[in-house]
C-alpha cells in the first residue's frame, strides 16, 4: 500500500497538452487560516486548510516574449486566494473551492480548473478532510 502522507495530491494529473493547446498552471499545497466551519465552536477560530489548484489554460504554442502579461500569473491567484480565505467566516469548504474556482475562470484564458481544499485540523486521526471540484468557462 502507497504512502499517502507525502503529498495531497492522489493522482498526478496530466492537464498540458500541445495537440489541445493547453498549458497546466498549478498551486501546490497552499497551506493558510481560514475561518471556516458550520459549528458554533468553529466559528472565530480560524483553521488551517491545504488548497491544491490545477488550471488549464489556452497555450497556442506562439513564444510568450518572456511578458508576464502572456500568461496566468500564479502570483495573482495566490493573491486573490488568500482574499477569498480572508473574507469572513463561510461555512463550507466546498463554497470557499466554488470562490476559487470562479475566480480563476474569470482570466480570459483559463478553461479548466480543479481545486482541492482540505481542512487539516478537524480529527487527530485523520490528515485531513474536503473536497475537490473542477469547473469549466462558459466559453
Amino acid at each position: 500500500m502507497g504512502d499517502f502522507s507525502k503529498s495531497s495530491v492522489i493522482e498526478p494529473l496530466r492537464i498540458a497538452n500541445a495537440a489541445d493547446q493547453v498549458r497546466h498552471v498549478f498551486i501546490r499545497d497552499f497551506v493558510l487560516p481560514c475561518d471556516i466551519g458550520v459549528h458554533p465552536h468553529e466559528q472565530g477560530k480560524p483553521q488551517r486548510v491545504r488548497i491544491n489548484l490545477d488550471l488549464a489554460v489556452t497555450d497556442d504554442g506562439n513564444p510568450l516574449a518572456d511578458q508576464l502579461e502572456s500568461v496566468v500569473c500564479y502570483e495573482d491567484v495566490v493573491t486573490k486566494i488568500r482574499s477569498i480565505t480572508n473574507d469572513g467566516h463561510t461555512n463550507l469548504v466546498e463554497t470557499v473551492a466554488e470562490r476559487i474556482a470562479q475566480t480563476c475562470l474569470q482570466h480570459p484564458d483559463c478553461h479548466t480548473v480543479r481545486v482541492r481544499v482540505e481542512k487539516l485540523d478537524v480529527f487527530k486521526d485523520v490528515e485531513s478532510v474536503g473536497v475537490e471540484i473542477e469547473r469549466h468557462s462558459a466559453g
